[in-house]
């Protein structure tokens, strides 16, 4: 009893701190991953350039949690790389061009790739359905249905459909992350 008691002040401590909580952010090359991440840390529109390697920044806090984003470049050569940072990643944010369906077995594949790896079993999923403002955008249920989301059984997921250049259903997407990373550190 008094180690479940130490284990959950210790919860409760680091979310009222705001302490540091590790997501990866992936997705193919041009979903808007860097667009998103610059958009939630700064408010503000960034040019980009494809990214090689990856970016790293602190977001602070968004329902109590500060989050260390690891956005990393999403092009096929770079994919293999991914692997490198699932080390302690309590988060997922997978990001998707909701108007390319095109690719969406491509990211279906990596998507399916990535959860199955042992460093990432029962890490939540937010799915960020991006670029929701272009024409021909997938719905969020049709995002889930093509990325085979109802299959994942062993961990908690969530699509958010977005548009990183204004923001809208950046926040919302990054406030479900907080609810469902505070779930799984809790479990």
């Amino acid at each position: 009893m008094g180690l479940l008691l130490a284990k959950l002040y210790e919860a409760v401590q680091m979310f009222q701190t705001g302490t540091p909580t590790r997501v990866l952010m992936l997705g193919l090359d041009a979903a808007g991953k860097t667009t998103i991440l610059y958009k939630v840390k700064l408010n503000e529109n960034v040019c980009t350039i494809p990214t090689i390697g990856f970016n790293v920044e602190t977001v602070s806090p968004i329902k109590g949690v500060t989050f260390t984003v690891w956005d990393v470049g999403g092009q096929e050569k770079i994919r293999a790389l991914w692997r490198h940072y699932y080390v302690n990643t309590q988060g997922l944010l997978f990001i998707v061009d909701s108007a390319d369906v095109s690719r969406f077995p491509e990211a279906k594949e990596e998507l399916f790739n990535v959860i199955k790896a042992d460093e990432m079993r029962g890490v939540p999923v937010v799915v960020v359905a991006n670029k929701q403002d272009l024409p021909g955008a997938a719905s969020t249920a049709e995002v889930a249905d093509r990325l085979g989301l109802r299959e994942m059984k062993d961990r908690k997921w969530f699509v958010q459909g977005a548009c990183a250049v204004n923001g809208d259903g950046i926040y919302e997407a990054m406030h479900e992350m907080a609810n469902l990373v505070k779930q799984f550190i809790k479990s």
